[in-house]
Formats: structure tokens, sequence, C-alpha cells
């Protein structure tokens, strides 16, 4: 069991882990009942709920292709009107209801919708993740329906943007509350024994759902309508804070909690397993953590990449203080152990990728500094010869870390890329900025040096580095909360 740790201030509030660790990935585990429940009832309803949805496919279809001729293909330039109008929102939405009776859904509605088929009929607004221009085209689009004063039908948004086991809300996309106009949530309930209607990035396949919901007698939803949310003169001017309280609203009302994990953190999530993580390693709630660290897409990307160099050969995906010390090529020391602790936020002896994020950006980044390296250099120059021998590296080390009989081979090789033997100041700079790990080494042994000076006074290493420790704890938890 790791020592219980005492933090010089407490850890901020809002990077601790979210209350749903993983909402993309969904375990079910149907009973032998169940599974034979669906073998007797889908004998009965699989072939003659097939044929019903055949049926209306085919009147749905040349009523589709009717309504769609000589319209463009991508988006839509004008809303629907005359006939168009009126077949598709009478006969198409009836078909539609129709289509999911044949499927097995009974729905049941609470509330009442504010006043105000085939995909083309309903005039989609169409959206790419691959394409730059795509999220300012959709906002725009969006903003432009939602004040047409009726001309366009109301906007229907999920504004998730992504798939979920609904043990959740995740965080909500801003193009909906963008226009800063009224909107009312509508929540979905599926109160049934058997879950056929979730499907995520990791779990049962759509195929697998459909048959089981064909093989249900029936599936019930529930599509209550909750009071239409108007925003404030606040809200108007940050469609953040509309989303939020619009999300608070829903999940209050379907009793879950909310976190702030986005399809980023699907991306990421891929990314991991195909870096030989546990999938959930990429799970940071990207929104939250890119937002007060002010980081980008690619930074964590870089920062997975690198976590996973660490990682590899751990098990769970999370990283020990011995696999920290092998990747920094430095043994377990007092000053390494700390270092380890600051980042390791909950104490439990280990560093997942979203504690290795928030370390690297929190306590190395903003220290690996130009005059932080340049300064670092100048202390391992101990001859003013603007290189670093071996031996002038070997001792820093061995001072700064504590440790007699320190190896530094494989260290110092890494750092000098040309293997003239010595150490310029542009390796030694490279190294830092791709390392930032070591920052914080650098740093501490800048203010033992200036400890030192200060007290005048030839102290053990370790007893002056204890003193040291508490302005920088105090120095960390302060750059930790600065965002708060």
């Amino acid at each position: 069991m790791p020592p219980q740790r005492v933090f010089a201030l407490p850890r901020q509030q809002s990077l601790l882990l979210p209350a749903v660790l993983n909402p993309f990935v969904l375990e079910q585990k149907i009973t032998k009942a169940e599974k034979i429940k669906c073998a007797l009832l889908g004998l009965v309803l699989l072939p003659l709920r097939s044929v019903w949805l055949i049926l209306v496919c085919l009147v749905t279809w040349p009523l589709a292709t009717l309504v769609t001729f000589r319209m463009p293909l991508k988006g839509a330039v004008e809303p629907m009107k005359g006939w168009r109008r009126f077949v598709c929102r009478t006969v198409i939405a009836a078909l539609g209801r129709m289509y999911f009776f044949g499927l097995g859904f009974r729905w049941v509605v609470k509330g009442k919708q504010a006043d105000s088929g085939f995909l083309r009929c309903l005039q989609p607004v169409l959206v790419s993740r691959k394409d730059p221009d795509s999220r300012k085209n959709t906002i725009k689009e969006i903003e432009s329906r939602s004040t047409s004063g009726g001309v366009w039908p109301q906007v229907l948004i999920f504004p998730e943007g992504t798939c979920t086991n609904r043990s959740c809300l995740i965080s909500f996309k801003q193009g909906a509350f963008i226009p800063g106009v009224p909107v009312q949530p509508v929540i979905l309930r599926y109160p049934n024994k058997l879950d056929n209607v979730t499907w995520t990035w990791q779990g049962p396949s759509s195929g697998t759902l459909l048959l089981l919901t064909l093989c249900q007698l029936y599936t019930t939803v529930e599509i209550e309508f909750l009071p239409t949310q108007i925003p404030t003169e606040a809200e108007k001017k940050s469609p953040y804070l509309f989303a939020q309280k619009v999300r608070g609203v829903m999940a209050e009302a379907l009793g879950v909690p909310v976190t702030d994990h986005t399809f980023e953190d699907c991306r990421l999530m891929i990314s991991a397993g195909e870096l030989t993580l546990p999938m959930e390693a990429g799970l940071v709630e990207f929104t939250k953590i890119s937002r007060k660290l002010d980081l980008k897409w690619d930074n964590i990307q870089k920062e997975l990449e690198s976590f996973a160099a660490i990682a590899n050969s751990c098990k769970g995906g999370r990283i020990k203080i011995e696999e920290f010390a092998n990747y920094l090529k430095i043994p377990v020391t007092p000053v390494l152990q700390e270092l380890f602790n600051l980042f390791d936020r909950d104490g439990d002896g280990t560093i997942d990728f979203r504690e290795y994020v928030i370390g690297v950006t929190v306590l190395c980044r903003p220290a690996n500094t130009e005059e932080v390296i340049q300064m670092a250099f100048q202390l391992f120059d101990t001859d003013d010869d603007q290189s670093i021998s071996r031996e002038e590296f070997a001792h820093m080390l061995r001072s700064a870390l504590g440790v007699c009989d320190l190896n530094v081979t494989k260290l110092f090789k890494d750092i000098d890329a040309d293997g003239s033997g010595h150490i310029t100041y542009s390796e030694f700079r490279t190294f830092a900025l791709t390392h930032p790990q070591y920052a914080k080494l650098f740093t501490t042994y800048l203010e033992l040096q200036r400890y030192q000076a200060l007290k005048g006074e030839d102290q053990d290493f370790l007893s002056s580095y204890a003193c040291a420790r508490s302005d920088d704890s105090q120095e960390e938890s302060t750059s930790d909360k600065k965002d708060d």
C-alpha cells in the first residue's frame, strides 16, 4: 500500500475524476431465460415484422424519390413548400411511425411540444467531422433555420453529438445554443427489462440490437417534453453557459450525472487502442482539460503517444514509479518520488493518462522556459566551455538526485545526438523541450541552490530538499488552481 499523502493545498475539484469514467462502453449480459424468450418470440415476430418493414419501405421509397426530385443532394437552399411540404409532414411522417411500429416500438408522450421517412425528405443539416468548414456551415444553417420565424420547421438537435451508454449526459455541443433562441429540452427513456436500443462505441453491434428489437413483443419509449428554456442575456452571449444550463435541466429530469466527455474522447479512446493501451486510457474529459489547460487536440494526441511509450509494459495502462524511472533513465529516489506524487493526483501509486496530461501541462511545460533551460545548462557546464562532458553531467545529476553511484550513460547518449561525447546547448535544449518531465527536476535543483545560497548552510541534500519542497508544493498547487 502506498503511503498516505498530505497535500499542501487541496487539489482543484474541477480536474478530479468524472462521475462516470467511461460512457462509451456497454457491457450487456443476456440471461439464458431471455435468450429462450427471444428465440420463441422471434419465430413468430421476426418474419411478420420483416415483411411489414419491407412493405413500408416499398411505399416510402417512391414517395421520397418524388418529393426530393430535382432537389440539391447536399443541404437545402430553402424549406419545402406546397405539396412537397404536405407529403413530408403528413404522409412520410405517418409512414415513419408505421416503420417504428413495425420494429415493435410503442411510445408514451409526456409534456407538450412547444408551438412554433427518408432522410432527404426531412431536409437535415448534414455534418461532416472530416470537413474543416462543416462546423462553421452547420452553425450558420442552424442559426438561419431557428430564426426563420416559422418558415423552417422546428430544428431537432442531439447536442451530445455521439452515442453513449445512457449512464450520464456528456458535454453538449454549442451549435444549438449559438442563436440564443429558446430551446425546449426533450428526453427519451427506455423503461424495458432488456436494453435493446443502446448502441455505443464498444458493445453490442447494430445488427445484434436490431435482431433483439425485432424479437421483443414490444419496446417502450417514453418521450417527455420539458419546459422551454429561455436564455438570459448572459447566456445569449455565452452559448457554453446556455448549453450547461439546459444539460443540467435534462440531467435532473433523467436522474443521471453529467460529465465533460465528448466525441474527441472517443477518438482518443480509439487511438489508445491502436497504441496497444486499454481503450479507457484515452478518456480524459477532453473539453474540460483542453479548456482549462489551453490544450489542442494535436497536443493531447502527442501526449498519448508519449504516455504509451512509458506504459507499453504496464498491465492496465497505468504507470508505476518503476516504469516512470525507467523512462527517465534514472533510479527511484526521494526527489523522483516527489515528482511522481505530483503527477499522481489521486494518490493510488499509479499515473493514468489523464493525470499524465495534467501533470505534464501544469507541472512541467511551464517550467521548461528558455531561462530555466539556460540556467540548468550553465549549472551542468561547470568549466564554462559551452558544452557538458559526461563527468559534469553525472556529477550534476548525482547531486540533484542524491545518488552517489548513479549511472547516466544511457541518458547522456540520448541527449548527445551527434555522439561527440559532449552535449551542446542546442542538444540540451532540444532534449529538454521534448522531454518536459525533466523540467521539474531542473527547477527543483535550481530552487535547492537558491535555498542553500540564502541560508548559507551546507546541509544534507535530503533535509534541504524537504524544506525547499514546501514552497514548491505551494507553487505547484497555486499553479494547479490558477484556472479555477
